[in-house]
């Protein structure tokens, strides 16, 4: 995390302001990441049939939301499928500053956490990079992918410890 980010998630946190969930309000994270606008572009792809699938799969434990509560409102999130020990990002929205990428922070920490090594983030875009994602080779992707999705699932619960893993 960069250093501004690290200090205003901790001042949140010490002013207990913040709060992180899993899987509290799915149906609110994937309707706001299907509706906030974004700058540069026109849509979504993110449209009704996509939310009705996404929708079934969280009712199946598979797909999941990390949402950014502060103040006692909903204010940023993101949604993902986690299978075995992979986890796969698909979509995230902040209606505050930093909300989305606090969101993010909580997802990694989980992770790690978790022992779950790596989040496919499907996108290779210049923001994802300022938040330390890289590309890797489609191969090298496929052979970690086969041996990830065959580990157990971890339990989807955000504990507070969970920040020792992104905070120093």
């Amino acid at each position: 995390m960069h250093r501004s980010l690290r200090k205003s998630l901790a001042k949140l946190l010490n002013e207990q302001r913040l709060t992180i969930r899993i899987d509290h309000d799915f149906d609110r994270v994937i309707q706001a990441c299907a509706h906030t606008p974004r700058g540069g572009q026109s849509g979504t792809w993110i449209l009704p049939p996509m939310v009705q699938a996404y929708t079934r799969l969280n009712r199946a434990g598979l797909a999941h939301s990390v949402e950014t509560w502060i103040d006692g409102d909903l204010v940023g999130g993101l949604y993902c499928v986690g299978l075995g020990g992979m986890v796969f990002g698909e979509s995230m929205f902040s209606h505050q500053s930093n909300a989305s990428k606090y969101a993010l922070a909580a997802l990694v920490a989980f992770c790690r956490a978790s022992g779950i090594t790596m989040i496919d983030c499907q996108q290779d875009t210049p923001h994802l990079a300022s938040l330390g994602a890289q590309a890797i080779a489609r191969n090298d992707f496929c052979c970690f992918l086969k041996s990830a999705i065959a580990l157990p699932s971890p339990q989807w619960e955000f504990q507070p410890v969970y920040w020792n893993q992104v905070i120093d």
